[in-house]
């Protein structure tokens, strides 16, 4: 398919506008919203008209999550709107625009500890669409007019995760290695970041062996490549990100079925991930040295795609067994975990959509991660709750490591049937080449919605950043 690219993903790539803004001087006054909880609903609907009550029961609502009421003005036009929050957090307000019609908007009642940052960051994500391939423009989303207490956090934060979704909903035909590597050196040359980037088989002399076995079979144009950045001032702590970046994961000679490959432009979504996230900590300026790592490959199937059975080099020394050409991910990330370490990092974070494993655990909104450093996973924990961006510790379990020892090699790219714990045993086998010098954290993410609904949509999804931002916030001051 060839589509040019319309001037709203551009701006994503580049740097995307959010639908959350103040409005004209000379716009309409904005629509109110009420947003509930049910503890204050009887309160509420005792001060309301008539008519608003009677709307209220007919409609059987009582500011349950989600439920909303739109009241209207003779021209037809929204007068008020009353939304239910349930009794979670904020980020429930990610379901109400695009219920709304297009127009600006105001949060007019908000429940007792609202905080305007949050309720700022809920609407733009559930103002996201992606229509790049649609011929039909789409009704501009509505806006919301309001300042928080920390506009540049929040809106930093907003157009990272957007950008993120961009990336990954973005088909394979559309966003190969070149152009991941081009989106990464424009947030270099944006940033005045040092940019390096190896390709093809340059990455065998430059010690990048697992990347080049993983992604040689490839077409020339979409070779493999190890993208490197580097970003502030050194005397600052050294933060490290890497992020998986299979651009199409066809599963190499052990090869996937339709439908397991039909979303597999998504493999991506931890290079997506983590370029988001060094967005967030450049444009917020935090306190850091920033090294982001991106092994970036296609996984295709070819006369000299690696096989079940062979034996790789690694960046480390470390020789792996291939006993599954579908368990790509961990291989390029351990020659960027390996390159991390030379680095002597703070704090390492990899991101990766790594296993179906960690599905079966815990779903696909509940993101797992690993480490074995205490005040990072309860800094984690607690960010995650406050966020709104739900990560689950999972243990780094010890007992399962022999089953990644190989007979002939160090060690194995898939583990013995009897360990099952497929997201676990991944993570001990990246554990085997992550830096051990400061701490290291591992999320096995899904990075996509697989069903529809309000403020939902099907596709691309920004998981666990949010939380990781917040807590790099807390770390470096």
């Amino acid at each position: 398919m060839n589509t040019r690219p319309s001037k709203g993903h551009y701006r994503a790539i580049m740097g995307r506008a959010i639908d959350v803004d103040q409005s004209d001087a000379n716009d309409s006054p904005p629509t109110p919203i009420d947003l509930l909880r049910p503890a204050d609903w009887e309160r509420y609907i005792g001060t309301a008209s008539p008519a608003t009550a009677a709307l209220a029961a007919a409609n059987h609502f009582t500011a349950r999550p989600g439920q909303y009421l739109c009241l209207w003005d003779p021209e037809g036009r929204p007068r008020r709107v009353i939304f239910g929050l349930g009794d979670a957090g904020l980020m429930g307000l990610r379901a109400l625009p695009s219920r709304l019609p297009e127009g600006t908007y105001r949060i007019d009642v908000a429940p007792y500890g609202f905080d305007p940052d949050r309720a700022a960051i809920a609407w733009a994500l559930g103002t996201y669409r992606f229509d790049r391939y649609k011929s039909e423009p789409r009704e501009p989303a509505p806006r919301l007019e309001m300042s928080g207490r920390d506009d540049r956090a929040w809106r930093v934060q907003a157009d990272a995760c957007a950008f993120a979704r961009d990336i990954i909903n973005t088909p394979a035909n559309d966003m190969g290695p070149a152009e991941l590597e081009a989106a990464a050196a424009a947030f270099a040359g944006a940033h005045a970041a040092d940019l390096t980037v190896i390709r093809g088989d340059d990455l065998i002399t430059c010690d990048y062996p697992a990347v080049h076995a993983v992604g040689r079979a490839a077409a020339p144009a979409r070779a493999p490549r190890m993208v490197e950045i580097a970003w502030g001032d050194p005397a600052h702590p050294l933060l490290a990100i890497v992020g998986k970046g299979v651009m199409f994961d066809t599963g190499g000679l052990d090869l996937k079925p339709s439908t397991g490959m039909r979303w597999m432009k998504k493999d991506m979504g931890g290079a997506a991930h983590a370029l988001a996230l060094a967005r967030m900590v450049t444009e917020y300026a935090l306190p850091v040295r920033l090294c982001l790592l991106l092994p970036i490959v296609e996984n295709a199937v070819a006369g000299d795609a690696m096989r079940p059975g062979d034996v790789l080099a690694t960046r480390k020394g470390l020789s792996v067994e291939v006993g599954n050409t579908d368990a790509e991910g961990r291989l390029i990330l351990a020659d960027a975990l390996a390159r991390a370490a030379e680095l002597e990092p703070d704090l390492t974070i990899d991101l990766a959509t790594l296993t179906g494993a960690a599905r079966v655990a815990l779903g696909p909104d509940v993101s797992p991660f690993y480490t074995d450093d205490e005040s990072l996973a309860d800094a984690l924990a607690l960010a995650s709750r406050e966020e709104e961006d739900p990560l689950w510790r999972m243990p780094l379990w010890p007992g399962y490591a022999s089953s990644i020892e190989s007979d002939i090699a160090d060690i194995k790219n898939d583990a013995d049937a009897w360990a099952q714990a497929g997201s676990v045993t991944a993570a001990l086998f990246l554990k085997r080449f992550a830096p051990t010098t400061g701490a290291w954290v591992h999320f096995d993410i899904f990075a996509w919605n697989g069903r529809s609904r309000p403020g939902w949509p099907q596709g691309a999804e920004a998981q666990a950043i949010r939380a990781i931002f917040a807590a790099l916030r807390a770390r470096y001051r």
